[in-house]
């Protein structure tokens, strides 16, 4: 679908070294601010057992998973809404994201130097989201003087235009970014709002870059307490890892990964839940195909009808779409496959309604 996720922060907290971990690019990681310039993007799989439970039924010739693109983006420091440091390419970068994850770095290190000279990750997030909320002010300033200078036509829509405007310049003005901004209950509030494509706008969650003795357990570094709190107060997500151990891990060759995890007291690469948690913040949802070809994850928004799911896979398949057979993977699993789904009764077949579940294992049939 073509969805990303920005990959943010100060200068030198971690955010070069996950990219690196996240994804097969690598990106060129220094101890200087401004190592990233251009955005290095990153098609990072999305973790999925559900993948491998349906291949074990099928076996099929190759296995493809979900994916979402990871947009390493230059490093911020205040005044870059006024363009300070690299700050005119990190806003224009950040706009063409769909979510932003915020990177705040948990660690000490005396070798690693910071911009500010000071360990604070909620000072830094507080740096980076005022800058951010300063451009959108900017935006919104500019939208609220045209609503006014339209409210002599007596139109009802610049109006509330006027009226959001104002609010929501007081909101960003002290700080607190769009996305917990509340507009008035109007039907075309939140158009007028979205139409403005404001950056603190977007969907947001927190990685805490963490030293390695943090990791098992995370509630001993008070660092990692603070952006938890920060995280509980705008209710999203924050995943602790340790970019320098994520690094490693990605090194290894697949086979020894099992063993280094066990060593290091994890389940499984902290990256896994920073894909999921992009690929939840997005609002998409996983349906399945399943035959001897392949085994293959497709995204799709939640709510997506049937036809919109077809039209992933093929634009064709969405125009001329007649129906959608349809199994429960775990039914699918269970009963070895379609054939004994179908004599079970577990085969659903479906029309142009059908809400698609995160799960199904999907057959579309279409004439054009």
């Amino acid at each position: 679908m073509g969805l990303s996720v920005g990959i943010v922060g100060l200068p030198n907290v971690g955010k070069s070294t996950l990219f690196n971990a996240l994804s097969a690019s690598r990106a060129e990681a220094a101890n200087y601010p401004f190592c990233t310039i251009e955005p290095n993007v990153g098609v990072v799989a999305v973790p999925d057992a559900r993948l491998q439970a349906l291949d074990g039924v099928v076996h099929a010739d190759r296995v493809v998973p979900a994916t979402i693109d990871f947009v390493d983006i230059a490093g911020l420091v205040r005044g870059a809404h006024k363009g300070e440091g690299l700050g005119n390419q990190f806003l224009s970068h950040i706009r063409e994201v769909d979510a932003v994850v915020q990177v705040a770095r948990c660690f000490e290190d005396t070798n690693v130097v910071h911009v500010e000279n000071r360990i604070d990750p909620v000072a830094d997030i507080d740096t980076v989201t005022t800058e951010l909320c300063l451009k959108d002010l900017e935006t919104v300033s500019k939208r609220g003087e045209r609503a006014r200078k339209l409210l002599k036509t007596n139109s009802a829509i610049e109006r509330l235009a006027a009226e959001i405007c104002d609010a929501l310049g007081r909101h960003l003005d002290e700080g607190r970014p769009a996305r917990t901004f509340r507009a008035p209950d109007h039907a075309d509030a939140p158009a007028i709002v979205r139409e403005m494509h404001l950056l603190t706008a977007k969907p947001t969650f927190y990685v805490a870059n963490v030293d390695e003795a943090s990791l098992a357990n995370v509630d001993t570094n008070v660092h990692y307490r603070a952006v938890k709190r920060r995280a509980d107060e705008e209710k999203t997500t924050v995943i602790p890892i340790c970019a320098a151990l994520e690094a490693q891990i990605a090194e290894l060759d697949p086979a020894d990964r099992p063993e280094f995890l066990a060593s290091a007291g994890l389940r499984e690469p902290g990256l896994y839940a920073i894909a999921r948690a992009g690929f939840e913040l997005l609002g998409l949802i996983t349906f399945f195909t399943a035959g001897k070809q392949e085994v293959r994850a497709w995204t799709v928004r939640r709510g997506a009808k049937a036809p919109q799911a077809a039209g992933v896979i093929h634009t064709d398949f969405e125009k001329g779409f007649i129906k959608a057979e349809v199994i429960w993977w775990e039914d699918f699993v269970e009963l070895g496959g379609e054939a004994r789904a179908r004599e079970a009764g577990k085969l659903g077949i479906e029309g142009k309604e059908y809400v698609v579940r995160d799960g199904d294992v999907m057959h579309f049939r279409f004439n054009v």
